[in-house]
């Protein structure tokens, strides 16, 4: 008997082992099936190109992820570094080059306000008692409120000295990638070596037993918020880098996709657990997400739903194997043994991706032939039917020419639509269309795909300080000033206006907005009397609005920089839209065109967004084939009224 139970017990050592093993390392185990399922799925996923991009792509959410553990660790939550790392790379940029400080100075200033904000938001939290939700929060506002009072909405050109962290080392190796693992090692040092890192596990364990234990709670949490500051200016200082450009609106969200990092990565939001290498695979388990959904042409919109469910499975698999009764993952916790396990489960994974690499690329060798033309189209956002429609008429156009064309949205964001037209580039597409967030951060990637010898195709704004084969754009400062025209006719050349402003820092929104006052130079009696954002939301354009008719309720027009805006305006004016307010929009959008037909908005600058798309696809094929394009292709604006709206075709 007692032979028998040994037998049985022997025998199921090896499935528990394995089970333990992947219990115990959930986040590695969600790495590796996603490497299979990307290498499986799509060809162009394992090369050596893609995978560099993976890691310049993870850089910026991992360095941000490894200070935001310091504080999850500690219990706490720290929802404020994306906007501190816009803060902090601002702060550079317009020392550097509007006051002409010394460079060097100008990135200490940088760390400093990282620093700063980081102590601000201890302080809040330690002496002033403020649940770190709601102190980070308001730090969230306040970092963002003061980038784009320094920069006035406009982004600032970085200096090259410090450029140089988003170039390559020997052509090849990224310099993002190496600062990421800096920063791991140094996280690693900090929480498994030294005093503050053992505080921060005993602070979120049991902050009372803690403090009765004879640690400094509040000074060590003053410590550990700067921390998190400090990293999040380290994350801005190379995002900025690798845009050229300090962009006020940078970093939008990446507190989210840090939080998730960290936690996808092993950490608890209850404190006390947590470890640099485990941020580090959750990190990389959201840019290989990223990167294959772009490979594989899944569309925006279901992107965001399964990057949400794989968050939501990883956090599951990690709460199984806490029931299971692993353990804990704290520094300086496990013993030697523990130590080799985990060394040898990270041999056992790189063995198992040289597997992968092997296999996969022998799998997709004859896969790589095929003769249907491939393009890639990056938009600016798909959160506008302006840009809706543009994708519209690029589909139409690609499905009428036998093109396959993969669409993706940067969400408003120029750091991630970097990472699409990466994944563009190194997927060794056709030909590239791009319509740019902001046209000197589009600069890098599209100078990439330049020396890739991948021809770029510009559609809606141009792209700065690179090559593109042709640009199919309408001239916005143009329409602004027809926009300007036209409102002044209206008005008899006298009378009080608003404007409602697009996103800040957009070329859209400048360019509009510059063509318009440009306009208004020729009419002396209009004056404005306010001009708010509204970022091209008409929902926010409703409420600004709303807001101005307040101070400012005799006003006779409103101009909008797009029809959303101006649409929102209309419900804010209610009777006094179309009677006794002529509200003017820009865009020519459906929404936008049936409100004209309806009287309530006097006009549209309307731009010919389905065209914009059909042209762009038509010289992109060009290019790619080779064949010579017309460097510029501008398509007519106009300005629709009532009158002539029916014979618009939009």
């Amino acid at each position: 008997m007692a032979t028998d139970t040994l037998k049985s017990t022997t025998g199921a050592s090896g499935a528990s082992a394995v089970r333990r093993l992947l219990l115990d390392n959930g986040a590695l185990t969600a790495l590796i099936a996603l490497v299979i399922a990307m290498s499986a799925l799509s060809g162009d996923f394992l090369t050596t190109d893609n995978l560099l991009n993976i890691g310049v792509q993870a850089a910026v959410t991992a360095i941000l992820a490894f200070g935001v553990t310091f504080v999850i660790v500690s219990a706490g939550i720290d929802l404020s570094v994306g906007s501190v790392a816009a803060l902090s790379a601002t702060v550079l940029a317009w020392m550097a080059t509007s006051e002409g400080v010394p460079v060097w100075i100008a990135v200490l200033l940088a760390v400093a306000t990282g620093i700063a904000c980081g102590l601000v938001n201890g302080v809040l939290i330690s002496y002033g008692k403020l649940p770190p939700f709601i102190a980070t929060l308001a730090m969230l506002s306040v970092g963002r409120g003061l980038s784009l009072v320094i920069s006035q909405g406009s982004p600032i050109a970085f200096p090259s000295s410090v450029s140089h962290l988003g170039d390559t080392l020997g052509g090849w190796l990224p310099v993002p990638v190496l600062v990421m693992v800096v920063m791991g090692l140094i996280t690693a040092v900090i929480l498994g070596r030294t005093y503050i890192g053992r505080s921060m596990y005993a602070i979120g364990g049991n902050e009372e037993a803690a403090r009765l234990s004879g640690l400094r709670v509040k000074k060590q949490k003053l410590a550990i918020y700067a921390l998190s500051g400090l990293f999040a200016a380290a994350a801005g200082i190379v995002l900025a880098s690798r845009l050229s450009s300090a962009q006020p609106q940078a970093a939008q969200g990446y507190e989210l996709d840090a939080i998730a990092a960290v936690v996808i990565g092993g950490a608890s939001l209850a404190g006390g657990t947590g470890k640099a290498s485990g941020t580090l695979i959750g990190a990389l388990i959201l840019a290989v997400l990223r990167n294959g959904l772009n490979l594989l042409s899944v569309s925006a919109f279901w992107q965001q739903v399964v990057i949400g469910v794989v968050i939501a499975l990883a956090v599951l698999l990690d709460t199984v194997r806490r029931k299971a009764g692993a353990a804990r993952l704290t520094a300086g916790a496990s013993g030697g043994g523990d130590k080799g396990r985990q060394a040898a489960t990270y041999v056992i994974a790189a063995v198992v991706a040289a597997a992968i690499v092997g296999a996969m690329s022998f799998l997709h060798t004859s896969s790589s032939a095929s003769t249907t033309p491939k393009l890639g189209l990056s938009l600016s956002t798909l959160n506008n039917p302006f840009f809706v429609q543009i994708k519209a008429g690029a589909q139409e156009e690609a499905k009428k020419l036998g093109a396959d064309l993969t669409v993706t949205d940067a969400q408003n964001d120029a750091s991630q639509q970097a990472n699409q037209l990466q994944n563009f580039t190194s997927s060794g597409i056709g030909s590239i269309i791009v319509n740019p967030v902001d046209s000197d951060a589009a600069g890098p990637a599209v100078r990439a795909a330049n020396k890739a010898d991948i021809p770029v195709v510009g559609v809606d704004r141009g792209v700065n300080k690179a090559d593109t084969a042709a640009l199919v754009a309408s001239d916005n400062i143009a329409g602004g000033k027809l926009g300007a025209k036209a409102m002044a006719e209206k008005l008899g050349g006298k009378g009080k206006i608003v404007i409602l402003q697009g996103l800040a820092g957009t070329s859209a929104s400048r360019e509009r907005g510059a063509g318009f006052a440009e306009g208004l130079k020729a009419y002396p009696g209009i004056e404005v009397v306010a001009q708010q954002p509204a970022d091209f939301d008409r929902t926010k354009g409703l409420d600004v609005m709303a807001n101005l008719l307040q101070a400012h309720p005799d006003i006779q027009g409103v101009f909008a920089e797009n029809d959303e805006m101006a649409l929102g305006a209309i419900k804010a004016l209610g009777s006094k839209a179309g009677t006794s307010v002529s509200v003017i929009g820009f865009d020519g959008t459906p929404d936008g065109l049936t409100a004209v037909k309806a009287g309530t908005l006097y006009a549209s600058v309307a731009q010919q967004p389905k065209e914009l798309g059909r042209i762009a696809v038509e010289n992109a094929l060009k290019a790619a084939e080779g064949k010579k394009v017309e460097k510029t292709v501008m398509v007519p604006v106009k300005v629709v009224t009532k009158e002539n709206v029916a014979g618009f075709g939009g």
